[in-house]
This record gives C-alpha cells, sequence and structure tokens, in this order.
C-alpha cells in the first residue's frame, strides 16, 4: 500500500527538493498552498495540491487519508515589521498543523525547525543539539519565533504525539525560488553586487541531502529528539572562494566593519521605513552576523545516516539553477 504524505511548504526549496525526493521514492504526496502563492516550483510533479493556510480551523480535513506530515513551512523575514507575521505563522501555525495532525490521526510527523532556534555557542565554536541558548539571546524575531514553534513540536512529543524534529542549516542547491539568504549571496556575487564582505560565517548542508535528513528522520528518528541537518562550517570568504573556483568570477577581497551596515541598517528601518522607504539591510541580518554560526551534525550523521555531499557541487548546481531561470 502506497504511503501518502501530507507536506506543508511544498512551493519553498526545502519543500519542493522534499516532494522530488518522496516521490522518487514511490509516496504519494498532497501538499497544502497558500491561495496567492505560485506553486511554480511544483510543475510537472504528479502530486495533489489542496488550498489553505497553516491557521485554518478545518486543516484536519486536508490531512485525512494521510499517514505522515512533513511540516517544512514558515514565514521567514529578518525585518522588524514583520515581527507579529512570524509568531501567527510559525508558531501559532505550528500549534494548530499539530493539532490538526492529531485530529487527521497522523501517524508520524517530522517538524522542520532550524538551526536558528538552537542559537550559537561561544565566537568560532560548533554546537550540537544539546546547546540552547537562552531566548533573549537569540537575534531577532525570525529565531524566537522558530524556537518557540519547535517547543510546541516538543510538547506535542511529550504529550505522546510522534513528532520528530530536523534543524537544518544553510542549504544550497536548485530551486531556491525566491531566494532564500544563502541563496541571495550566491546572486549577488553573480550579478557582482558584493564588492565586499562581512567576516562571519555559516554551516551549509545540499539541499538534496536536507531533502534526504527529512525521510531519514521519518524512518529513522527518536520522537522529541532534534537532529542538526548540516554539513560543513566555512567563513563567508570560504563560501565566495569556492564560487570564484566554480564560474571563475573574482571574490571580494575587502572586508566590511560590521559598524558600517549595522549604520545603515538602523538608519534605514529605525528613522526612514516609518516613513515609507523599503529597508534594504534588515537590521537583525546583520545583528546575526557578528558572529558565526557554526554547527556539528556528527548526531544526524550517527544516528540517521544524513548524507555529507560535497559543497562544491551544490553551489555549482545553485549557479546552474539560478543562470537557467534567468534570475542574473
Amino acid at each position: 500500500m502506497t504511503t501518502r504524505a501530507f507536506v506543508t511548504g511544498g512551493t519553498g526549496f526545502i519543500g519542493a527538493n522534499l516532494i522530488r525526493l518522496l516521490l522518487d521514492k514511490g509516496y504519494s504526496v498532497r501538499t497544502l498552498v497558500r491561495s496567492n502563492s505560485s506553486s511554480n516550483n511544483l510543475q510537472g510533479l504528479e502530486l495533489e495540491i489542496v488550498r489553505g493556510d497553516l491557521n485554518d480551523p478545518d486543516l484536519y480535513r486536508q490531512m485525512r487519508g494521510c499517514q505522515v506530515l512533513f511540516h517544512v513551512a514558515a514565514r521567514y523575514s529578518l525585518w522588524q515589521a514583520d515581527r507579529e507575521k512570524l509568531y501567527e505563522s510559525n508558531v501559532l501555525g505550528t500549534r494548530n498543523v499539530l493539532a490538526a495532525a492529531r485530529m487527521a490521526k497522523i501517524e508520524r510527523t517530522v517538524y522542520t525547525s532550524s538551526v536558528a532556534a538552537i542559537g550559537v555557542g561561544r565566537v568560532g565554536e560548533a554546537v550540537d543539539e544539546t546547546h540552547q541558548s537562552p531566548v533573549k539571546q537569540l537575534v531577532g524575531h525570525y529565531k524566537k519565533s522558530k524556537y518557540f514553534a519547535e517547543q510546541e513540536a516538543v510538547k506535542a512529543a511529550r504529550m505522546g504525539q510522534d513528532v520528530v524534529i530536523v534543524n537544518p542549516s544553510a542549504p544550497i542547491g536548485p530551486w531556491d525560488i525566491k531566494p532564500t539568504p544563502t541563496g541571495d549571496i550566491i546572486l549577488r556575487f553573480l550579478r557582482r553586487q558584493m564588492p565586499a564582505y562581512v567576516n562571519t560565517g555559516l554551516n551549509f548542508i545540499d539541499v538534496r541531502d536536507v531533502a534526504q535528513g527529512h525521510w531519514l528522520a521519518l524512518e529513522k528518528g527518536v520522537s522529541g529528539d532534534r537532529y542538526i541537518l548540516g554539513h560543513q562550517n566555512l567563513s563567508l570568504r570560504e563560501l565566495l572562494e569556492q564560487l570564484a573556483a566554480i564560474t571563475g568570477l573574482d571574490a571580494p577581497q575587502n572586508i566590511v566593519p560590521l559598524w558600517l551596515p549595522l549604520t545603515v541598517a538602523w538608519v534605514e528601518e529605525r528613522v526612514l521605513a516609518p516613513f515609507g522607504k523599503s529597508p534594504s539591510v534588515p537590521l537583525d541580518g546583520v545583528r546575526m552576523s557578528k558572529q558565526p554560526m557554526y554547527y556539528d551534525a556528527s548526531k544526524a550523521v550517527r544516528e540517521l545516516n544524513l548524507p555529507q555531499s560535497p559543497l562544491d557541487r551544490a553551489l555549482k548546481e545553485a549557479v546552474e539553477w539560478f543562470v537557467s531561470r534567468r534570475y542574473l
């Protein structure tokens, strides 16, 4: 009997790659798409699309007949003005999705959290799933909303619901339609819009490995546990040098002192935005870059057999995808 999976966030970067993996593995897929959202990332795929919202009171009706749930959907924004929408979608939406799963008798749920919910350790330290920064130290409402959303999954698991939590780091690869912050770095590099860079770092992973990690969490994960889906810790300079090697374009050589983008972001969000000017640099994004965000994914590698595909291949395919879709 074919397993039917219900997927939220299927039109996004991780969701689109996850759905392709599930279809390849023989799953029947039903995905929730907001009424005003494009389904371009899913064109040509044999799946069922249902229209609705994470906070719909009758969401359980859309899930009926499915055995497993991947709750991937989340609102991402670093703008101060979006904080209410972040909590509404990420926290209340997750609470409602988990309640709907119980009503629809979903057998197992994989909830997509983020390393953002974990926080960071000391400067340059790679932290694992046992680490948790105090909520007040999480920079910005996006990170705080993902922390509180993850707590909804933890509570559900403690009450007996079968929920496994995965925490992706920064994915790289095709189908980055928006694009994500990592995709934006790649695009700005390709467009020659990055004359300098901030001295920071991130943990990166091939988005196909993230999708595989979701499926492996469904198959092998322990309910209530969280698993970091990550691979390689790189400074932003190291990432740009890899892009330079792939494309033949020169990597920027100059480091921007942090006070400069902090000042620009503060003026734009706090002074100019109330007068109708759209800010170009999110203040929370600059604050996050003050410290490298490094993670240790050895638990997922050990317990789930999470793949660790070469990042240069993921970067090359991301570049090719953006170029083929005329993002430049």
